[in-house]
């Protein structure tokens, strides 16, 4: 029962329901343009991802590194740091509602700066995600789609990585730099052998992610490990996010079918160059995962795709699911006029997004 209200709440599945039933009437989908591996893949991450919440694995280490800091800047690093390497594994949206909420009490206790450091901890979320091919959903689809191997999926982050880095660390130079008062860390015990066989079982799901393993199996051991652990954290895995993809699957199934729609997005995609920028404009209006679910039936220029979606997820509110979990954690924990976060929030992100989208054209077409 708590499974099924939260999914009738759930806004963004909410609309893409709406929009399959309108896409119904327009055609038919084809049961060979819905990723089933990918559905089985997204399962398995949202199981594990509510595993590792279980353990407390983030909030150790967020509660570890962060009494370490001597200033805001120290403070707002190593809370940077730790979105980046979270959300490579944990996904960006775990990171966000996890760090942003814990950075807010701090900042709450010690009179710190808000608004740049959590919409640098969003950014950050968001660019440590697009490393791996399991740290955001689009990644994942983007692997089974076009069976991309790791070398070459590295040969595109590692660089992305190392530019994002760059526009973090000039980003957050824009802070004041004021000294903090020691932040006690919270006593937090690990179970080792539940680790252990998380670990284990996240090693399996990334292995169907790419296609060493049946992308089902990874979503079996995951959902057995949560019953076995705690079978009541099966009802906060988020189901929404699997039949919001399966949603995208369907909608762009039958819109791929229209023929003035084919031949307009065709003609968009003729090059790496306007696939690319397609990915990033239509990411700000769309969200980032919608897009890359579009555009990828048109296209065959994978790199400039991966580019534009993860790049993206920089920008407005709406460019990828992570910004509007911060928006909606600054609101819940913030102690500044929401307004001005969202004007701050938009400002740097765009900047960002102009830093990042220039290094992203270079590496396109490069």
């Amino acid at each position: 029962m708590i499974v099924i209200q939260r999914l009738i709440k759930d806004r963004v599945l909410q609309i893409t329901a709406l929009l399959v039933v309108i896409s119904l009437f327009i055609g038919r989908p084809k049961a060979s343009d819905i990723s089933f591996a990918t559905l089985w893949s997204i399962l398995a991450m949202m199981t594990v991802i509510q595993i590792f919440e279980h353990l407390h694995i983030l909030d150790y280490w967020a509660y570890r590194l962060t009494s370490r800091a001597k200033n805001t800047r120290q403070l707002t690093w190593w809370f940077l740091f730790l979105a980046i390497f979270a959300s490579m594994f944990l996904s960006n949206d775990v990171t966000v509602l996890t760090l942003v909420p814990l950075y807010l009490r701090v900042a709450k206790k010690y009179q710190l700066p808000e608004i740049l450091p959590v919409t640098l901890i969003g950014m950050a979320a968001n660019f440590g995600s697009a490393f791996t091919p399991f740290g955001n959903t689009h990644n994942i689809f983007l692997m089974h789609q076009f069976q991309i191997d790791l070398r070459q999926f590295f040969g595109w982050s590692i660089p992305l990585l190392a530019v994002s880095f760059l526009v973090l660390v000039l980003l957050s130079l824009f802070l004041r730099n004021v000294p903090v008062p020691n932040v006690p860390a919270e006593h937090i015990h690990i179970q080792m052998r539940p680790t252990m066989f998380a670990i284990a079982v996240a090693c399996v799901v990334f292995a169907g992610v790419i296609g060493l393993v049946p992308a089902w199996l990874g979503a079996v051991l995951a959902i057995a490990l949560s019953l076995a652990l705690d079978p009541k954290d099966m009802r906060d895995v988020d189901y929404a996010v699997v039949l919001t993809f399966a949603g995208f699957f369907i909608i762009v199934s039958v819109v791929g079918q229209i023929p003035w729609v084919i031949h307009f997005l065709a003609g968009l995609e003729n090059s790496e160059e306007s696939v690319y920028l397609s990915g990033v404009f239509t990411s700000q209006v769309i969200s980032n995962v919608p897009s890359t679910v579009l555009l990828a039936r048109f296209t065959g220029y994978v790199e400039a795709l991966f580019y534009g979606s993860n790049i993206g997820g920089v920008g407005t509110l709406v460019g990828s699911m992570a910004n509007l979990l911060v928006f909606k954690q600054y609101m819940i924990y913030g102690n500044r006029p929401h307004t001005l976060f969202f004007v701050g929030f938009t400002i740097f992100n765009l900047i960002g997004l102009i830093l990042l989208g220039c290094a992203g054209y270079w590496l396109t077409v490069r």
